[in-house]
């Protein structure tokens, strides 16, 4: 997609996206055969519904037909959110991800995979889980120090009110 054409896409589906209390996080055009299909990707601090969805969905797909931003031939619309291993790019994407599990590429080289526990303007608190039976670690992170960030999945671990006092220790 060319800039141009997705700078013009952004600029007409954001103001749609941030009426219905979303943000719009990105735009892609991929072509799958014949077919043009345009993604958009939307995501709020509290997360977004299906129903926030299908009503934005419904939102852009009527200011599209109303335009010509996606040219004249045939193309499908698919809005959805970033999903549970999104990529951290924005200062709001890691005040979303606070207590949650995030593997770093640091820009010294290196990965760290640590819990994020706070966010401020220049960083990250974060706890770095211990190895071997060993206690976990705090450390801070500068956001000048982070190549890149992806939240992590995590199948088994136990919330904070559900541990005894003994585990907590």
């Amino acid at each position: 997609m060319s800039t141009t054409q997705s700078e013009r896409l952004r600029e007409l589906l954001e103001p749609l996206v941030t009426s219905q209390g979303l943000d719009l996080e990105e735009i892609a055009v991929d072509s799958v055969g014949r077919k043009r299909v345009l993604r958009v990707v939307v995501d709020s601090d509290t997360g977004a519904d299906l129903d926030q969805i299908a009503d934005v969905s419904r939102e852009l797909s009527a200011k599209l037909d109303e335009t010509d931003a996606m040219g004249a031939g045939e193309y499908t619309l698919e809005v959805g959110t970033p999903g549970a291993e999104r990529l951290l790019t924005e200062h709001r994407h890691y005040l979303r991800a606070v207590d949650r599990l995030v593997r770093f590429q640091l820009a010294e080289g290196g990965e760290l995979v640590a819990r994020i526990l706070d966010v401020d303007d220049e960083g990250l608190g974060l706890e770095v889980p211990g190895v071997k039976g060993r206690k976990a670690t705090g450390r801070r992170l500068g956001f000048a120090e982070i190549e890149r960030a992806r939240v992590q999945v995590e199948f088994n671990r136990k919330d904070k009110k559900d541990m005894t006092e003994e585990e907590e220790a």
